[in-house]
């Protein structure tokens, strides 16, 4: 009977550390949520480590309540005071834990200290294209222009190339390359382009004071080959981020395409030349 009694009382022990270690876990996450939504409204403010911390404090309550449960059953004593000591968590972590699940970890704090992106920033990953919305211990998630969410193991980020569209600079070049064909009139095409991108909206000056008064062109535009079939023209737009761009980019190729309608300047189809060097072939009589 003392046997039952004690069972019993070390299973209420138990139930409390697990409501305890909840409770304690819910309200530290909300308290940090509501810490990180007034943080947010700073624009200096990096989001990134604080998330990070978060999960990571997080996970240390459930991981300490998981060990002073185990202290109670006198069989895991052992493991549960593992558990509480400072190297035998990383021990015993390793023994428990999947290689993979040990990789996305540390390749998470890597992700952290080193910073190659951070919260809010546009990434491009596998070909993967979409804006970092949250970074912890096993994983990045990415919001795509779709409103999809992608979702990466921090292992496999730590082992790509990553394009980071936000890194100390967001301007974006875009690049207008259009081929005419080889009647049409190259300078009145390459003055128009200018002229469209120079006048859009979303378009950026990102001359120098030096530039501008050595008279650099507001716009530059070339020749940049004499293909197949066509006379490739290519011009450089910038736009203050790559949202921005690629709006700029789709109205350019509508609004070039239409005055080059309006000035007749051909955008040609592919075209081929054959030329059959055996004078002896001839055609057959059509009977």
């Amino acid at each position: 009977m003392t046997d039952y009694i004690k069972d019993f009382r070390i299973g209420i022990i138990i139930a409390i550390i697990a409501i305890t270690t909840i409770i304690l876990g819910a309200v530290t996450d909300r308290a940090l949520r509501y810490l990180l939504y007034r943080k947010q409204f700073d624009k200096d403010y990096d989001a990134t480590c604080f998330k990070f911390l978060k999960h990571l404090v997080i996970t240390i309550i459930y991981i300490l309540g998981f060990a002073f449960a185990l202290i109670q059953i006198p069989e895991f004593k052992i493991i549960g005071h593992s558990f509480l000591a400072g190297a035998g968590v990383i021990s015993l972590v390793a023994g428990l834990a999947s290689q993979q699940a040990l990789s996305n970890i540390v390749s998470g704090i890597f992700l952290v200290i080193f910073k190659p992106f951070k919260i809010n920033d546009k990434i491009t990953i596998n070909n993967f294209v979409g804006t970092v919305e949250d970074i912890n211990l096993r994983q990045v998630v990415l919001k795509d222009a779709e409103n999809n969410r992608i979702i990466i193991p921090n292992s496999v980020i730590s082992a790509q190339i990553i394009v980071n569209t936000n890194m100390h600079d967001t301007k974006c070049c875009k690049i207008i390359e259009i081929g005419i064909g080889y009647d049409s009139d190259m300078e009145k095409a390459l003055e128009i382009m200018k002229d469209e991108i120079a006048k859009h909206p979303l378009f950026i000056d990102t001359r120098t004071a030096e530039a501008k008064k050595e008279k650099t062109p507001l716009v530059v535009a070339r020749v940049v080959a004499l293909a197949d079939s066509s006379v490739n023209l290519k011009a450089w737009a910038w736009a203050k981020n790559s949202t921005d761009g690629f709006v700029m980019y789709c109205d350019l190729l509508q609004s070039i395409k239409k005055r080059f309608d309006e000035n007749n300047i051909d955008i040609p189809y592919p075209q081929r030349v054959v030329t059959l060097k055996n004078s002896d072939f001839k055609i057959p009589d059509q009977k």
